[in-house]
């Protein structure tokens, strides 16, 4: 069970970076696959591992585990404290903000056409239902 926000960060901190995931896994002295698992959720990385990419990137475990991806590294006005989430299809993790529950307790009661919207807005469409 993966947090779904570490995996985000993991891929996206190191695109930002522009480094491949074998010059990571060389920097973290491990392999390019043990890593991509990381990237893809299938494996989480441990606390001192954890640490050694937070301090490659020079950003906070919080910011690397918890923090939606800023490339600048500033932290967004989302702070916690966090409620945790579970993905139920795929068992993963994942931090919300009190806000963020709150809003997603909003579209849980909202009629289906505020639904609808919400969706348009905030779902990516793929070329073909645009």
């Amino acid at each position: 069970m993966a947090n779904i926000q570490l995996v985000a960060n993991l891929a996206r901190y190191r695109k930002a970076r522009h480094m491949t995931q074998k010059e990571l896994a060389k920097m973290l002295n491990i392999s390019r696959q043990a890593y991509s698992n990381y990237e893809t959720g299938k494996r989480t990385p441990d606390i001192d591992l954890l640490l050694k990419i937070s301090q490659i990137y020079n950003i906070t475990l919080d910011q690397l585990i918890n923090q939606p991806f800023s490339p600048d590294g500033t932290i967004r006005e989302q702070k916690g404290p966090y409620q945790s989430g579970v993905e139920l299809l795929s068992a993963d993790t994942i931090y919300l903000t009190a806000e963020e529950v709150s809003i997603l307790k909003g579209y849980r009661t909202a009629k289906d056409e505020v639904r609808i919207v919400i969706n348009k807005l905030l779902i990516p469409q793929s070329p073909e239902e645009e």
